[in-house]
């Protein structure tokens, strides 16, 4: 397994696979590592014949100083965990190496709508900021097919538009959210929760589930459906972030032919933002056509 830092020896070496006829996958992370993570690295092991794997805090995404700076950063375990899953490049640049001349002079890419709404609007740089880094990364390992994790759906809707956008040669693969026996979503900022907000915490998964049932009930009326549901975190001590509704394939509100909702939710405990998402298979709503007389 190599861990390098520079973009020459990762180029080098994906141009030596290519040149044997070998296909590469890539699974771009923020290290920390979890189950979650290493399930895509295990789908990207059956997809090619070589995985390369990036570790990097961006700090373009991050829109409050203190959440850059309190990320965890546990580089010995990740390649510990990486090297048992057959992992055989890590690359682990510095913002030095990534931004060369700071973040405020470096070209940036951004995905219309998609990188300013919902969780867009409420983090306004964000998902420039993920769209940048993901671009460069991409131009730099140059893979075949990309692994992203659907915990993330914004984020995983945005990278397909701005893959398929930008025309780059790379399959976008989102694998399943991998959770935790109770439920929560896996996440590496878990690790922060004291013992009593991680007991707490499935609660957010818990009322996803609940506006699932609702929905497939026969609810509609999204706005009092939210607002239950902001009354159920509190309840259990979240402080609910935003709760959206919306179209799973287009992120917009859903019409009448809507076939599959997604329920994304985002909520405080403590000092952790947990985010997680849920997606409900409706049937249509087809208003029904007079048969002509």
């Amino acid at each position: 397994m190599q861990v390098v830092a520079d973009i020459s020896p990762i180029r080098e070496q994906v141009v030596k696979w290519r040149r044997d006829g070998k296909k590469v996958a890539f699974v771009p992370t923020m290290g920390h590592l979890h189950e979650g993570h290493l399930s895509l690295v295990r789908k990207a092991r059956e997809l090619a014949d070589h995985v390369v794997v990036s570790i990097f805090v961006n700090p373009m995404q991050f829109d409050k100083a203190d959440d850059l700076v309190n990320y965890p950063r546990t580089l010995e375990e990740d390649t510990a965990l990486l090297n048992n899953e057959g992992v055989e490049l890590i690359f682990t640049p510095t913002p030095d190496i990534m931004y060369p001349q700071g973040l405020e002079q470096h070209t940036s890419v951004d995905v219309p709508v998609l990188s300013s709404i919902l969780e867009g609007h409420s983090r306004p740089g964000h998902f420039r900021g993920v769209s940048t880094v993901v671009t460069k990364l991409f131009n730099i390992v140059q893979p075949d097919v990309a692994c992203f994790g659907e915990k993330d759906f914004q984020q995983l809707a945005l990278i397909k538009k701005m893959t398929d956008d930008l025309a780059l040669p790379i399959e976008i693969i989102g694998l399943p959210t991998v959770r935790e026996m109770d439920g929560l979503a896996m996440s590496s900022r878990n690790s922060r929760l004291t013992v009593d907000e991680r007991q707490r915490a499935p609660v957010l998964a818990k009322t996803l589930r609940w506006i699932s049932s609702q929905l497939r009930g026969g609810r509609s009326d999204f706005n009092d459906l939210v607002l239950d549901a902001h009354d159920q975190l509190r309840a259990a001590g979240l402080e609910p972030d935003e709760i959206f509704i919306r179209d799973a394939a287009t992120l917009q509100m859903p019409t009448d032919t809507t076939s599959q909702l997604v329920i994304l939710a985002a909520a405080f405990l403590g000092q952790v933002r947990l985010i997680d998402n849920l997606i409900v298979d409706m049937a249509p709503t087809v208003e029904s056509v007079p048969e002509a007389s």
